[in-house]
């Protein structure tokens, strides 16, 4: 007989010798109040019922919304905590041209180092956006390593801290922070179905280094002092698509000769950070897209947390800035038309060449309706919808996306879209490019057989067939004229 308090194995009904144990019970359990428990046992299973009944489906699409709606917070406050530190600084060193391009520079320099050197540590996996890499997860490749929660982690300090950067090194959080949601989706996924695994840490080499000294050169080029001063350096991402975005004519507003540049930036004069006497409105904004095309190609090498579209929005918004303020100055009593006269809208411009020049980089035509969601208003429907599928008929037709074309450079195991001009790929068959040097092993197959095929390769996986004379890959169909997959060398 046990002790008391021992667990004891109980069998079934037979007791036999080979009987299978059962479960393992305690034969006098300590918790106090069992038919207490069991009643509050049985209230929560059917509480669980009830909720239940409407799918777990909700509950976990909730609780995905609320997390990513405290981490975007979250984000956010810190950003703007250390933005508004980095210009009190800025302010607060007086006249000396040094000390203002110390604090100026060291701040990005420093936060693009330690996002580099952070994400990089935990995992590889964690720079750039990562849409290309969810563009090949949804295609049904397994990429783990691209979902991991501690992938999470470094991704979301990381793209804090290059956000903080500012304008300086002029990249966004759209596209990492939908790898993000992608990552906790996944993440309550594992919960909900009690799968865990494990996860291999690789540490980074000298990518800070290259992220420290790309920095420094793009806070450098963009100190307010020198070079910044005509591209409108000192404002913020959000306030740079503000200003693009605004209705007056900056052109005409220009022409007022009591006009000064503020010493801050001030939010309802924002377009004075785009105006100088010296080079015009037109010059500012031709130097802004000249510099910033070079400066973001150079900032997408650097391998830290960074979104990529909304640079190319804005980019694309001071493209079409630049096009209303010319029509502006060449109609400053607006377009006449069968005796209507419209007044031309420098932002309306903006706004069209944002979508248009986004839409073509990511051949995406959700660009459109994008635009027409961040303004509240559709009255230019017709004019941005015409732009973004004119330039998406261009674009495509002359190269693939931006995402697409980081699959193609890191070399992802993606199938690209076949283009209508390329008809001639529909005809392509497998036999073409397949490798039929694939090592196999027969179901009859020794030891030594085994250990022969395993130690000679570097597979992973090896292919079982009847024999080493009759390999077939897929189901044979003796009825058809071709088998699939069939060949006689693999």
């Amino acid at each position: 007989m046990p002790a008391e308090g021992e667990p004891v194995v109980r069998r079934g009904e037979e007791g036999g010798e080979g009987e299978e144990e059962r479960f393992l019970a305690w034969e006098e359990s300590w918790r106090p109040w069992p038919g207490t428990r069991k009643k509050v046992r049985g209230c929560l299973l059917w509480v669980k019922a009830q909720l239940f009944r409407v799918g777990d489906d909700w509950y976990f699409l909730f609780a995905l919304g609320v997390l990513m709606a405290l981490v975007s917070f979250a984000m956010d406050f810190t950003v703007s905590k250390v933005a508004n530190a980095h210009a009190w600084l800025y302010q607060e060193v007086g006249d000396y041209p040094v000390l203002k391009f110390l604090s100026w520079t060291t701040y990005p320099v420093a936060l693009s180092a330690f996002s580099t050197g952070f994400a990089q540590s935990i995992t590889p996996h964690s720079g750039g956006s990562g849409i290309p890499e969810l563009k090949v997860i949804l295609t049904g490749i397994i990429m783990g390593e691209y979902l991991a929660i501690e992938n999470f982690g470094a991704k979301a300090v990381g793209l804090t801290c290059t956000l903080a950067c500012g304008s300086t090194i002029f990249l966004g959080k759209v596209g990492p922070f939908v790898h993000l949601s992608s990552m906790i989706a996944a993440y309550l996924g594992k919960i909900r179905t009690s799968v865990s695994g494990e996860y291999e840490v690789r540490a980074g080499s000298q990518k800070p280094l290259y992220s420290a000294l790309v920095a420094l050169l793009l806070s450098s080029i963009t100190f307010p002092p020198s070079l910044g001063q005509f591209m409108a350096s000192r404002l913020s991402m959000k306030e740079l698509l503000t200003s693009l975005l605004d209705n007056h004519t900056w052109s005409i507003l220009s022409q007022n000769a009591s006009l000064a540049k503020p010493l801050q930036v001030t939010p309802e004069a924002l377009w004075l950070e785009w105006w100088d006497p010296r080079v015009t409105i037109f010059g500012t904004l031709a130097i802004f897209l000249v510099m910033k095309f070079w400066m973001l190609i150079l900032a997408t090498t650097m391998p830290m947390p960074a979104g990529y579209f909304m640079p190319v929005f804005i980019y694309g918004a001071a493209l079409g800035r630049l096009v209303g303020e010319a029509v502006a100055t060449v109609f400053p009593q607006g377009i006449a038309s069968e005796g209507t006269v419209s007044l031309v809208t420098p932002g309306g411009y903006a706004l069209a060449g944002a979508a248009a020049f986004s839409g073509a980089v990511t051949h995406s035509l959700s660009t459109a309706l994008l635009a027409f969601e961040m303004t509240g208003q559709i009255s230019h429907i017709l004019p941005v919808t015409l732009a973004v599928l004119i330039a998406n008929a261009v674009a495509q037709k002359f190269q693939p996306s931006f995402y697409d074309g980081t699959i193609i450079v890191k070399k992802l195991p993606y199938l690209p879209r076949i283009r209508s001009r390329h008809i001639g790929s529909y005809k392509v068959t497998t036999q073409e490019f397949m490798n039929t040097s694939v090592a196999t092993l027969p179901k009859a197959a020794t030891f030594e057989d085994v250990l022969q095929v395993v130690t000679s390769t570097a597979e992973l996986e090896y292919p079982v067939v009847d024999s080493t004379g009759t390999v077939a890959l897929g189901r044979q169909r003796w009825g058809f004229p071709v088998l699939p997959c069939a060949h006689s060398g693999a």
